[in-house]
């Protein structure tokens, strides 16, 4: 099943590993086959990894980036995704964990990615933080 992507002028990109920027215009790209993709606002910089839902976001990412290298990134996941559990009592956000870990497990990364999005908006809403990276919510994949 295709993906179709709506660039904005200048949106960077990042398809299997490789940055990549639009020109000066709107631009659709259609990716006929199955293709690591991450928009500019989906990428977490390690800079911004300063909470403990980023830092399971971190390691997701890397995971869908770099599928190849996964278990590289796979213990540091394991570790932060043990320790958010730890502190964590809402059954939803729970639930969100335990599926975060089934699609690591599974390779499907960019579902984790996703879910991963929830729990950082949910630590954004308990702590007041005023987010400044990763809005909710994402449309590519």
């Amino acid at each position: 099943m295709p993906l179709k992507l709506s660039l904005r002028p200048g949106e960077k990109f990042v398809l299997n590993g490789a940055v990549l920027q639009n020109g000066d215009r709107r631009a659709v790209l259609v990716l006929q086959n199955k293709a690591s993709v991450l928009r500019e606002k989906d990428i977490l910089q390690e800079s911004e990894v300063e909470t403990p839902a980023r830092r399971i976001y971190f390691p997701v990412m890397m995971m869908y980036l770099d599928e190849a290298s996964a278990q590289r990134h796979y213990d540091e996941f394991v570790l932060r995704l043990t320790e958010f559990m730890g502190v964590i009592q809402n059954p939803l956000i729970l639930t969100h964990c335990v599926n975060i870990s089934r699609h690591c497990m599974e390779r499907e990364f960019y579902k984790a990615l996703m879910l991963c999005r929830k729990l950082i908006e949910y630590e954004d809403e308990r702590l007041g933080h005023v987010p400044t990276g990763l809005p909710a919510g994402g449309d590519a994949g």
